[in-house]
């Protein structure tokens, strides 16, 4: 077991790590509830998978328990979906004092984060992330939101959860596909804010595709660690905190124009972060033997590395409706080399689009 604090003050928050914890998840809603109510908030699959036992700890621990379940995929991370599950909330006459459990990947903790964000203006939630990316990225940080039809993620709030559970155990019922599209995530870590990290995960790849627990673990601590520190620096990203952001503007325009359905999330920050790696090369700020090195580890873990063939002025073009851009100026982070970055708002258009064709399937 792991655990790690996320200093925010008043708003602090402990990460529980290790094998087998969803049988605590009952333990530490006590701990952090308010009410004797829990809203819990899955999709059809998971719950399928852990609903049993998720329930089964949470009304052991005394609490009565209220299911909502949306849809799975990211096209459901809508506000349709929102209001869904506050009717049920409303329903079932949940006050103030009621905790949101969510139980799910990321779809589920940013839209069951969000609800908790808004309904009676903000209650408590814990989020407990089943899938890689979610453990590694999403429900740390505070960072809830659904998506608008042409952006993703253009609806939301910063609401830190009261506690984040995470049981390891939960990777092994993982498609691979979904798998690989966490380790995007954990791949962004290394490249952007530590050179070790990135150097750890070339020497791990067996490891990680037998996908072995006590390697696992140590990924997930390392990465939620690096993103604790950078959220307690900035916690609303007026600043620092854009550098988690690596390969994502490339990539929610990729998603966005696929309306959701093509790519997992982590599968399109993945060819993100390596037009990113184009981009600085191209600037001056990477080397090609890095960028080799970036897209050698992404392909080794199942990821894609190229664009689909879309347009560059399209993708250029939705890119621009990212919540990145200020005062008509596209905020990019590039990487400064493995290990290291830079926020830059003046990067010409010729150059993005040179990195974009040099990316073409």
């Amino acid at each position: 077991m792991k655990t790690l604090r996320v200093e925010l003050g008043v708003r602090a928050y402990t990460i529980t790590i290790g094998e087998g914890f969803l049988d605590q998840t009952g333990k530490i809603a006590c701990d952090v509830a308010r009410s004797r109510r829990v809203l819990l908030v899955s999709n059809p699959t998971v719950f399928a998978l852990y609903g049993t036992r998720t329930t089964a700890s949470l009304e052991k621990a005394g609490l009565e328990v209220i299911t909502q379940l949306v849809p799975d995929g990211e096209e459901y991370k809508t506000l349709a979906q929102v209001e869904t599950v506050i009717d049920r909330a409303v329903e079932k006459q949940l006050d103030r004092q009621t905790l949101v459990v969510a139980l799910g990947g990321g779809v589920i903790g940013d839209l069951a984060g969000f609800v908790a964000a808004i309904y009676q203006r903000g209650v408590d939630f814990l989020q407990i992330p089943t899938t890689l990316l979610a453990q590694v990225d999403s429900s740390v940080g505070g960072k809830v939101a659904v998506n608008h039809r042409q952006a993703k993620n253009m609806m939301g709030a910063f609401h830190q959860p009261r506690a984040v559970l995470i049981d390891t155990s939960a990777l092994f019922t993982l498609d691979g596909r979904e798998y690989a599209a966490g380790m995007a995530e954990v791949v962004k870590y290394g490249v952007a804010l530590d050179r070790d990290f990135f150097t750890y995960l070339e020497n791990r790849l067996g490891e990680i595709g037998r996908r072995e627990l006590p390697v696992l673990e140590e990924i997930i601590y390392r990465s939620c660690s690096l993103k604790a520190r950078v959220v307690e620096r900035d916690e609303t990203e007026q600043g620092l905190r854009a550098v988690l952001n690596l390969g994502h503007t490339f990539g929610h325009a990729l998603e966005a124009l696929t309306q959701y359905r093509t790519y997992r999330h982590g599968e399109a920050v993945a060819a993100g972060m390596v037009v990113a790696c184009y981009l600085s090369e191209h600037l001056g700020l990477m080397k090609d033997t890095e960028v080799a090195r970036v897209k050698a580890l992404l392909q080794k873990l199942g990821l894609p590395v190229a664009l689909p063939g879309f347009a560059s002025e399209t993708i250029m073009e939705a890119m621009y409706l990212d919540k990145k851009v200020q005062g008509g100026k596209l905020r990019l982070v590039l990487p400064r080399g493995i290990g290291a970055n830079t926020i830059l708002d003046d990067v010409r258009p010729e150059s993005i689009r040179t990195a974009l064709e040099r990316a073409r399937i």
